[in-house]
């Protein structure tokens, strides 16, 4: 009997406990927002938007199948309508928020009528209830999304620290940093900058000629005299051209089960020619979405519609080719929303989109820009196209010898025969249809090629097709296009866009940090003719991007992520990046450009473990190159979608089956083991050591030159020390450990020199601790 007592009395307990926070009796009352300042005016796209977007869309958005009770919040002249299942009452009545049923609904205690729902999980914190209360009593105004108003450059922001601008771009950041009362920081030191400006114009470490004439130029010029220097370079197309890759899905490998060989490297070569000759923007997109419809067109502008063809093809015998010509059809119209556009058009496929004022019809009325092509998949398997040299899926144009002495002069042919590239030909015209629920084979309605009016209504007199299409991307009214190409290039240099979503500029996306200045910057890249080298450079000529990466205890406390950007970003490189700076360290880089895909140093067996079988093609077995071509810059390394280049996958690099436009970052072991273990690392610091002992004059400086050859700064007296130190030790222990110290020495291929094994074998260990640093695989 006493334990029935007990056991009641718990269950009493339990359930008084589940009632009292049920009705919130333990809630913090002090909610993080709650002493957020609510502004004067409240501004829908950046106040409220975001807060209908994740609260209510879902149920109350622009997709009509998940839509309840008949309201639509997205649309002004629908959320103010007298509300469908309660006669007389309205979501929104302007001014009034006692009458407005929507600000009802989320402050009310009673559990069955709040909204959201209590199952959803959702609801709205305090901070956004006043907000959304004070928006209806100025008026519930509503606006178009912010990345669909055509950009506008507003004037400069006045500002204190006037003496800090170096140029407009300043402005816009100062206006927060001194709004938040903070300072932004000192700039950063000429050696940093020379290092700074070279990863990101070239992606490769300063010459010791480059940083010499940079130090010793002290005129006002000296930091664009050093942009113009490095944009001169051959590499600056190749450093563009690798960011370019990921958008555009390039790879050397059809994907899919078999996953064999295509000979898509001319298009690589012409990507590199298009940045390195700073073709505009406008033509850029263009050539690539449209150059085979131009007047006139050339072979080069043929050639860069490979861009459209990049996509993962079948070689699977037994499929339904229309099925998946329909996925080639997809893939070209979401690598123009993600890549381009920077919307998910791809949540339009099956339904309307749930977020974005997108229908699932202005979906298929832009899948059907392409949808004219004559593409009926590889005909035959891997094994068949290895035997017969088939690389590539009609259409396709041919390059031979001639055409690289004219028109395509710039491709690497390096003496191959000729190869065939896949590119565009509406030759086929088709009927394009709603797929309903996104299946293939269950047309519904007949579409014809347009574009989303919410965006940009269609002019009626462009042509209805990919050239159509492309001037209408390339419109100057157009609001996406400028701003995606400007936040990304601004993500390359500072590590997050403006916009953090680089991919996303949709009600779902984030929202721009400093949107006046993404404005700004887009307008001014429009009215220089879509410049690409001016954009970079007028970013790079900033007191922002010119600042020290050095974070302040104030700083840390009051911007711990570095929004306001009061110091320069400081992020990890890319695994490309890393082995390019490695390679060119210990002048062990094959700089020539172009040309076809190279097999460098791979664990061995990896390719065997996802193949189909034992012979299924070219693809089927790693090879490794030799010589030059083991040591050319990572863009050249072959890209196998089933299996990446394992050293860049484990930097985040993508498998390139889809667009991808923003790299996650991550930090693990296995980054570190790759950089301690990996054959081109150890061989690059081998050859680093005896280089160094060659050119070295005594033992007493190799330790310093081979820090300053690495890091570009000469090492303060502590880190020398320990340097110095860590090699003597390595000297002595090896001097008894010969048979070590030969192995060492042996790791790759390239050429030993007649240098004294354990000294060697002792500075390249020292040389790959100095690789290991933090600051070697960082940008500062």
């Amino acid at each position: 009997m006493k334990q029935k007592i007990i056991l009641g009395g718990i269950l009493v307990l339990l359930t008084a406990l589940l009632w009292t926070i049920n009705k919130g009796v333990f809630a913090n009352s002090n909610e993080t927002y709650v002493q957020v300042k609510i502004p004067a005016v409240i501004d829908y796209n950046f106040d409220i938007k975001p807060i209908l977007s994740d609260k209510c869309y879902a149920c109350h958005g622009p997709d009509a199948n998940e839509r309840k009770a008949g309201l639509r919040l997205d649309l002004e002249d629908k959320a103010f309508l007298e509300l469908p299942e309660n006669p007389g009452k309205y979501a929104l009545v302007k001014g009034n928020s006692s009458k407005s049923e929507l600000y009802q609904r989320i402050i009310t205690d009673n559990t069955d009528a709040v909204m959201p729902p209590a199952d959803s999980q959702l609801h709205l914190t305090t901070h956004e209830k006043k907000l959304i209360k004070k928006w209806i009593e100025q008026g519930a105004k509503y606006e178009k999304h912010w990345a669909f108003l055509s950009p506008v450059k507003s004037q400069l922001p006045k500002v204190k620290q006037e003496v800090w601008i170096q140029n407009e771009i300043d402005a816009f950041i100062l206006e927060k940093i001194e709004d938040k009362e903070l300072r932004p920081s000192q700039k950063a030191s000429k050696e940093t900058l020379a290092r700074r400006i070279s990863l990101d114009l070239t992606g490769l470490p300063p010459n010791t000629a480059i940083v010499e004439g940079f130090l010793n130029d002290n005129s006002n010029t000296a930091i664009a005299n050093l942009i113009d220097q490095l944009m001169a370079l051959p590499t600056y197309g190749e450093r563009m051209a690798q960011e370019w890759l990921d958008v555009s899905r390039y790879a050397d490998s059809h994907g899919y089960q078999d996953d064999s060989y295509r000979s898509m490297w001319p298009w690589r070569d012409w990507v590199i020619h298009a940045f390195n000759t700073n073709l505009p923007y406008d033509e850029f997109l263009t050539k690539q979405l449209a150059g085979d419809l131009l007047p006139n067109a050339n072979k080069e502008d043929v050639l860069a519609t490979g861009f459209n063809r990049n996509h993962p093809i079948t070689q699977e015998g037994g499929v339904i080719q229309e099925e998946y010509r329909s996925y080639y059809v997809v893939d070209r119209t979401n690598t123009l929303g993600k890549g381009i556009l920077g919307l998910t058009l791809e949540c339009a496929k099956c339904h309307d989109h749930k977020y974005d004022q997108l229908s699932q019809k202005e979906y298929f009325e832009m899948y059907a820009f392409f949808n004219n092509v004559k593409e009926q998949g590889l005909r035959m398997d891997a094994v068949q196209a290895a035997n017969q040299k088939y690389f590539a899926d009609a259409p396709f144009m041919t390059i031979s010898d001639v055409d690289t002495t004219g028109v395509l002069s710039f491709i690497n042919k390096k003496g191959v025969e000729a190869v065939n590239v896949m590119v565009m030909n509406d030759s086929v015209p088709r009927e394009a249809f709603i797929f309903n629920r996104g299946e293939y084979d269950d047309h519904g309605e007949q579409v014809y090629p347009n574009t989303p009016k919410t965006i940009l209504p269609f002019a009626d007199d462009l042509p209805r097709n990919r050239l159509g299409l492309a001037q209408w991307v390339t419109s100057e009214k157009n609001p996406l296009t400028a701003r995606v190409f400007v936040n990304r290039v601004w993500g390359m240099l500072f590590g997050n866009g403006l916009v953090v979503t680089a991919e996303d500029f949709g009600v779902q996306g984030s929202l721009p940090t400093h949107p006046e200045l993404l404005d700004w910057l887009s307008k001014d890249f429009m009215e220089h003719n879509w410049d690409i080298k001016y954009l970079i450079k007028k970013i790079v000529l900033s007191a922002t991007y010119q600042q020290s990466s050095v974070a302040t205890t104030e700083l840390k406390a009051a911007d711990p992520e570095n929004i306001l950007l009061a110091r320069a970003p400081r992020f990890r490189m890319s695994g490309e990046m890393i082995r390019d700076y490695v390679l060119a360290t210990s002048n062990l880089l094959n700089r020539e450009i172009g040309g076809p895909s190279v097999r460098p140093y791979q664990p061995k067996g990896l390719w065997e473990e996802t193949n189909a079988g034992g012979n299924r093609g070219v693809l089927t077995k790693y090879v490794e190159d030799s010589g030059d071509s083991l040591y050319r810059r990572s863009i050249y390394t072959i890209w196998k979608r089933t299996l990446p280049p394992p050293g860049m996958t484990i930097f985040d690099a993508p498998n390139r089956d889809y667009c991808e436009v923003r790299r996650q970052k991550t930090n693990t072991p296995l980054q570190a083991l790759a950089l301690q273990n990996d054959v081109q690392m150890l061989e690059a610091a081998r050859v680093l050591a005896q280089n160094t002992l060659v050119d070295a004059k005594n033992d007493v400086e190799v330790v310093n030159a081979v820090f300053k050859n690495i890091l570009i700064r000469s090492p303060k007296e502590d880190e020398l020390k320990v340097l110095e130190d860590y090699y003597n030790n390595a000297k002595t222990r090896l001097a008894s450990e010969e048979e070590n110290a030969e192995k060492l020495v042996a790791i790759g291929h390239f050429n030993r020199l007649k240098t004294d094994p354990v000294k060697t074998a002792a500075l390249m260990l020292t040389a790959q601790v100095i690789y290991n640093l933090d600051e070697t695989i960082t940008k500062e």
